[in-house]
């Protein structure tokens, strides 16, 4: 077996556009605690489960609302976990083994969301008004189902089964959780050590919004947010989550002029390479080079590939984008914060998406 590492942002973009049957196929792994605030301020907090729980947290209500119990949320949460750590486990399908308990722990999972999914549809027929993801997406769905008899169609819409929904709402939680959890980690992390940059945002956010209004921040205040914008771009270019996508060749694919790949190598387009390739200083933390004068993400835009690009290309690109900024806004102008520091705490960890250390 084969195993080619791409460097180079246009060779890593030739790949990200080629997944189909006769190019490459994307790869992942095959399935695929909370701390409260310390009353002793002299005391740090690890932030890497409590981000993860907060994201966690989030990402639910926004594709299944009301459909998760009290209950489910805790059983789904321990079955993440499980999973979560699968991801890292060698794919040994043996009992016992962590690769093992996340298959399992998919299963229960697809359960769960498949079991919302089924709720969901009995709500929306109901008469319930669309308050999540997957109400509108089912409204959809139950909109072409009823229009089956005026329209000829005597079958079901593909994969609109309970199953087939709860398998995808499970591929859209992961994808909007562990990416999603490492960028607020970096987020964090850059702000504390760029304090004029904390200072910048902090600025921003409240002069668009205060906390003592007791309203939420909305989508038209989040736009007016154009520095804190530039900083969450800034965020996923400087600190990819996902630092490689492997993707392997179905057939023999030209990468070049002088080197072939052969069918069957697995192929990782380093994201985080790509990232680092082109822009003015790539090595430095700098938001402005997503400033209206600077424009670097028009001028670099192949290189930027934190979320992709082809047919892959990730399709939550805006929702990741807007929950990163409205956390920036919100963590920034409620707390002021001190980042820990000690012995490799600026070391990139790989879980598997990247992370500060966990000593941060």
């Amino acid at each position: 077996m084969f195993i080619v590492y791409v460097q180079k942002a246009e060779l890593s973009h030739k790949i990200f556009s080629n997944v189909r049957p006769d190019a490459f196929n994307l790869i992942s792994h095959p399935y695929g605690k909370k701390k409260l605030t310390s009353q002793n301020l002299s005391v740090p907090i690890e932030l890497r489960l409590l981000c993860r729980d907060i994201n966690l947290e989030t990402s639910q209500t926004v594709f299944v609302g009301p459909y998760l119990s009290s209950k489910a949320r805790a059983d789904f949460n321990k079955d993440y976990i499980l999973f979560n750590v699968g991801l890292m486990n060698m794919p040994i399908d043996l009992p016992g083994t962590g690769f093992r308990k996340a298959k399992f722990a998919v299963k229960r999972l697809i359960e769960i969301l498949t079991d919302c999914a089924k709720e969901c549809k009995s709500q929306l027929k109901s008469g319930k008004e669309p308050s999540c993801l997957i109400d509108f997406w089912m409204q959809e769905i139950l909109n072409e189902i009823d229009s089956m008899p005026q329209s000829g169609v005597n079958q079901y819409p593909p994969h609109s089964s309970d199953i087939d929904i709860g398998s995808y709402l499970f591929d859209f939680l992961f994808a909007a959780q562990d990416a999603s959890t490492s960028s607020l980690l970096w987020a964090i992390m850059l702000l504390d050590q760029h304090p004029a940059v904390l200072a910048k945002v902090r600025e921003e956010v409240g002069r668009i919004w205060s906390p003592e209004s007791n309203t939420l921040i909305t989508a038209e205040q989040l736009r007016e947010m154009k520095y804190t914008q530039a900083v969450a771009r800034e965020i996923i270019r400087y600190r990819t989550p996902a630092a490689m996508v492997p993707h392997i060749a179905r057939e023999d694919f030209p990468l070049t002029e002088s080197y072939t790949i052969p069918k069957g190598t697995i192929v990782f387009p380093s994201v985080s390479d790509s990232s680092l390739q082109g822009f003015i200083d790539p090595e430095q933390f700098d938001p402005d080079r997503f400033s209206e004068k600077r424009q670097e993400d028009k001028i670099y835009k192949r290189n930027y590939l934190g979320f992709g690009i082809g047919a892959h290309q990730c399709i939550g690109q805006q929702y990741a984008l807007n929950h990163l900024v409205l956390f920036i806004a919100m963590f920034t102008l409620l707390f002021d914060f001190k980042r820990h520091k000690s012995d490799g705490c600026d070391e990139i960890i790989y879980v598997p998406t990247t992370c500060p250390n966990p000593s941060f």
